[in-house]
């Protein structure tokens, strides 16, 4: 059976934490997230992804990717109520928890 595609495949969400903003691309086939650091720290990153996502609640996701660094990130987006929390560790092994907003983008 195959899997589902991820509901949001196809869209763009800006997602604003204190200090960082992206913007996150899935892609129409939903395999994959393009991913831009668009403000703050790490700005200028960018890359697309392969991740992993589960539904966890209505319009609520738990997605996770592995960036080409080593890097590991896990956001727990909820659409419809425009929120995200994510938990990364980076590189360099630091482990950062933040909260913001997500907004959908044309």
């Amino acid at each position: 059976m195959a899997e589902p595609r991820f509901p949001h495949a196809g869209e763009s969400f800006i997602v604003n934490y204190p200090g960082i903003t992206a913007k996150n691309t899935y892609s129409s086939d939903g395999a994959t997230v393009r991913y831009e650091i668009i403000e703050g720290a790490y700005e200028g990153a960018s890359a697309e992804v392969t991740f992993e996502w589960t539904a966890v609640g209505d319009d609520v996701f738990l997605i996770s990717w592995q960036e080409a660094d080593g890097a590991t990130v896990v956001h727990l987006d909820h659409f419809r109520a425009g929120q995200s929390d994510t938990f990364f560790k980076t590189a360099k092994l630091d482990f950062i928890r933040l909260r913001g907003t997500l907004e959908a983008v044309g």
